[in-house]
């Protein structure tokens, strides 16, 4: 089985839920946090999934960690989640612009 590419998928779908819940079910506040955390969650599945068919796996895995880590502690905020998972959420970005920046290196190598 195809681990990462089903982590992305589900991260892809977890991302459309939490900013249809942010659009139709929440309050401003946490409209906002889902509406973020969505946005950031579907682009890096998709950036997941495309990495993988590059053959960049470990930058694909940076992609689904990290935005795990930004998304599900913004989701977490939004619902009313303890305060420690705010500083969560720059570790989930810190992930992905890792994904980003090794990808890019090698692309340069390629």
């Amino acid at each position: 089985m195809n681990w990462l590419g089903v982590l992305a998928a589900l991260s892809g779908a977890l991302a459309i839920g939490a900013g249809a819940f942010g659009a139709h079910g929440a309050s401003d506040h946490a409209a906002g946090l889902l509406k973020t955390g969505g946005q950031y969650q579907l682009l890096h599945a998709v950036a997941a999934l495309v990495a993988m068919q590059l053959g960049a796996r470990g930058p694909a895995w940076l992609f689904v960690a990290g935005a795990a880590l930004f998304a599900g502690s913004l989701y977490g905020l939004a619902e009313g989640g303890p305060r420690w998972l705010g500083p969560v959420t720059p570790i989930g970005g810190a992930l992905m612009i890792a994904g980003w920046l090794w990808l890019a290196w090698g692309l340069a190598r390629a």
